[in-house]
């Protein structure tokens, strides 16, 4: 497996397990078990994710422009 995927998985094991931790546990900082688990999902692993998929791709054939607009139209009438 490739490095950033496995740094991407362990990340997200941390997040949720902190995430679970302060909805199971009944601490002082259980709050902020949840908080810092859910910045983790949203500041650590999802740009993580994001670059590891979207890595090697065409942005072009994503955006919707006059060329891919035409081909749509041509897919459409087959």
């Amino acid at each position: 497996m490739k490095p950033i995927k496995i740094i991407t998985f362990i990340a997200f094991l941390a997040s949720v397990s902190s995430i679970i931790c302060g909805l199971t546990l009944d601490i002082d900082y259980s709050q902020k078990l949840i908080g810092f688990g859910v910045i983790g999902l949203f500041l650590v692993v999802f740009p993580l994710f994001s670059y590891y998929r979207w890595k090697g791709k065409d942005v072009k054939d994503y955006m919707l422009t006059k060329e891919n607009l035409d081909k749509m139209r041509e897919n459409q009438k087959r």
